[in-house]
């Protein structure tokens, strides 16, 4: 797995040609106050059921609030056949620091 700091990600996506799948995995609360424009929620406690939703063959990059539920998940995925994962190094937390002032947070 990759891990990829706010900077780091906002750069990559800006520059890429194919987006890659920002995949939220905090609870429905968690996103409902802020989150990273674009990104899709399955929360950590569903993944088992809903992983066959997922395509292992498209990148994608786990979110949480710090960074450690998602890189669970992240590995969680790998073991699961998913070989292109990126986790967000300190979450949308430190997203809202060094990106996005404005974003709520909690």
């Amino acid at each position: 797995m990759r891990q990829l700091g706010p900077l780091e990600l906002r750069n990559y996506l800006a520059q890429t040609d194919q987006p890659p799948l920002l995949l939220d995995v905090r609870e429905p609360w968690e996103f409902d106050t802020c989150h990273i424009a674009g990104s899709h929620l399955l929360p950590m406690g569903q993944i088992t059921q809903e992983i066959d939703q997922l395509d292992p063959q498209r990148e994608i990059v786990v979110i949480c609030h710090h960074g450690i539920r998602s890189r669970h998940v992240a590995y969680y995925l790998e073991q699961n056949g998913f070989t292109n994962v990126i986790n967000l190094e300190g979450g949308v937390e430190r997203w809202a620091v060094e990106i996005d002032p404005g974003m709520k947070r909690y």
